[in-house]
């Protein structure tokens, strides 16, 4: 197992070495975007070994939730990985791929909300669209989304984060024909409830063709609008 670049062991019990991963290297193939790997609850040292088996793939990795103690660690590896302080994200090689399929809009509710619309921004860019980000256009100043409209109706595929009310996606998919990808975040104060208020407000929007990802999960809201938008 030892010998597998797709297998990462770390030290372990007296009966030989445990595993911490296997990597997914066939899912480009099998699904045509690759794994990413979410680094939250990993050590350094996890994320380090991870990026060594990592560095000699032909394919974009990305390296979510880190800390600094595991861009230090990626980086040590992969010296010219491209890193993302608001986003969280690691992305190696730097630059994304030429953009290929539709346009992804990524929209920010808020100045908070941020963190989560730039991570779904870049795993859109970095799993080939072209993506651009839209910020402070929440539902308490109704002109400002009202102002990007033809934007709007130019995006194949539309994401959307938002905390608070989380009331934003339902009035961008009232505005456009493109699928709308909600995502909501942990921003508010007490009765948001950590996002669980906007979450439920996204699942009960009255406009269609609103799909609703987890709270703060801005690449899984990225990897869904670069689906859509693929050509």
């Amino acid at each position: 197992m030892a010998d597998r670049p797709d297998v990462v062991e770390t030290g372990g019990t007296a009966g030989g070495l445990d595993q911490i991963a296997q990597l997914d290297l066939d899912r480009l193939d099998r699904r045509g975007y690759p794994e990413a790997v979410f680094c939250e609850g990993k050590t350094a040292d996890q994320v380090g070994r991870i990026a060594t088996a990592l560095a000699d793939q032909r394919q974009v990795s990305l390296f979510t939730r880190v800390r600094e103690e595991h861009v230090q660690a990626i980086h040590a590896v992969l010296p010219d990985a491209a890193y993302d302080a608001t986003a969280r994200i690691v992305a190696w090689p730097p630059t994304p791929p030429e953009p290929t399929g539709g346009p992804v809009l990524v929209l920010a509710a808020g100045t908070s909300d941020l963190p989560v619309a730039q991570e779904a921004l870049l795993t859109a860019r970095y799993l080939g669209r072209h993506a651009e980000l839209v910020v402070d256009v929440g539902v308490a100043g109704l002109h400002r989304i009202l102002a990007q409209v033809p934007r709007l109706r130019a995006a194949s595929a539309i994401v959307v984060a938002a905390g608070m009310d989380g009331a934003l996606p339902s009035v961008v998919a009232g505005l456009v024909a493109a699928p709308v990808v909600a995502v909501p975040t942990s921003v508010g104060y007490g009765a948001a409830f950590e996002g669980l208020a906007a979450l439920l407000t996204m699942l009960n929007a009255c406009a269609p063709g609103v799909a609703v990802v987890n709270i703060d999960n801005g690449y899984g809201a990225g990897h869904l609008a670069a689906q859509i938008a693929a050509p």
